[in-house]
């Protein structure tokens, strides 16, 4: 995984001073880089029976919609508020330096779907664990969690619902 590290960015000090912002847009200009990421995460997630891939916006946006098609499955984007034009569910939640909100659509999956939720990146989990809550909410299973990165020192695993969680790398 040293090959798809390096196509990652680290920016110190972003967004807020002492933070290490790992800045996958280099990956993602990359071809050869898009291709080993889009290997790698769907290795990871190979043979998994999910009815969908719950995208976290908006990054999990990138990753979401080419798991969902290498696992014959739909993709659902978990949005910011206002962004969804029909009825939705929304859960609030606490980041590090503040508090945020994500809304689903109410008619996204059905009951008892089972259901993979993909983001670029893990951090403290409070934005995957607000997303599991939506869809667990909606009466569907969260299956998995799968993440392109995942900050292991920040243990945001444990915030988590006890669903199997995926990381192509770890830093």
């Amino acid at each position: 995984m040293d090959e798809l590290k390096s196509y990652i960015r680290e920016v110190p000090d972003f967004p807020v001073p002492g933070i290490n912002f790992y800045d996958i847009t280099t990956l993602l200009k990359s071809p050869s880089g898009l291709r080993l990421a889009a290997d790698a995460f769907g290795d990871l997630f190979a043979g998994l029976d999910v009815d969908a891939v719950a995208g976290i916006e908006s990054r999990g946006f990138l990753f979401g919609p080419l798991l969902a098609c290498r696992l014959n499955a739909g993709f659902v984007p978990i949005r910011k508020p206002g962004k969804l034009p029909a009825e939705t569910a929304g859960h609030d939640y606490s980041l590090e330096y503040g508090t945020d909100r994500l809304e689903i659509h109410r008619d996204a999956v059905r009951e008892g779907a089972r259901v993979l939720v993909v983001d670029d990146l893990m951090a403290t989990g409070g934005t995957a664990a607000a997303a599991g809550a939506l869809v667990r909410g909606l009466g569907a299973e969260v299956l998995a969690y799968g993440f392109l990165i995942e900050l292991s020192f920040l243990k945001g695993r444990e915030r988590l619902d006890g669903a199997r969680v995926e990381a192509v790398l770890s830093y």
